[in-house]
């Protein structure tokens, strides 16, 4: 029997999901976690088949918890659910540690076969992120400057781009203040820039942050 844990702040969600799951998987055991806190106390206590993670709560970063997932249970698949369009976190996700990445605009019968084939032991990549992924490898060069951040640096500059004060970053990420004003000057001279105001023209633009 397939145990499932849906992670979403949002309780209409976490119902849809859960209809779509038990309709197309009978006999499924399903669980629901409506925060990063709660999902990572479920999956401390029992190993789910299939983790259903959306990376859009408020707080902490869904790289952070995606992080935090696959260390408590390195075997356990998460599969991300975002409202993020693939080109923007899709590759960053995966290469974290995720088995599979869809857009919550995605049909029903895509989540299906996601979650199909991922408690099968695959990868779900959709054709517009398999291609993105074939890109990335043949055009190691020339990336856009974002490209060339770590995990944390670019969780930093999204913070930013969203309008937050280094206080209030350092509280999200768990961090000190010296830390993300460090972070905050190693992405600036990596982007090759000098304010928050350029960054976050930068995020807007490239359609990182809403």
């Amino acid at each position: 029997m397939h145990s499932i844990l849906i992670v979403d702040d949002h309780a209409v969600v976490r119902t849809g999901i859960k209809q779509i799951l038990a309709d197309a998987f009978a006999g499924a055991d399903i669980d629901e976690a409506g925060n990063a806190d709660e999902a990572l106390g479920k999956v401390l206590k029992r190993e789910y088949g299939l983790v259903i993670l959306d990376i859009s709560m408020p707080g902490r970063s869904g790289l952070e918890v995606l992080r935090d997932l696959k260390y408590q249970r390195p075997t356990m698949p998460v599969l991300v659910l975002s409202v993020h369009p693939e080109d923007q976190m899709g590759i960053r996700l995966l290469k974290a540690g995720a088995s599979g990445y869809l857009n919550k605009d995605s049909a029903p019968d895509d989540l299906i076969k996601a979650v199909g084939k991922v408690l099968e032991g695959g990868r779900y990549i959709s054709p517009t992120l398999a291609e993105r992924l074939v890109l990335d490898i043949q055009t190691d060069s020339g990336k856009p400057p974002h490209e060339i951040l770590s995990d944390r640096e670019y969780e930093v500059l999204c913070a930013i781009a969203r309008g937050k004060a280094v206080s209030e970053i350092a509280r999200d990420l768990s961090l000190s203040v010296k830390t993300v004003s460090t972070y905050r000057t190693r992405i600036l001279e990596k982007m090759q820039m000098k304010t928050n105001a350029e960054l976050t023209h930068y995020a807007v633009r490239q359609g990182l942050v809403d």
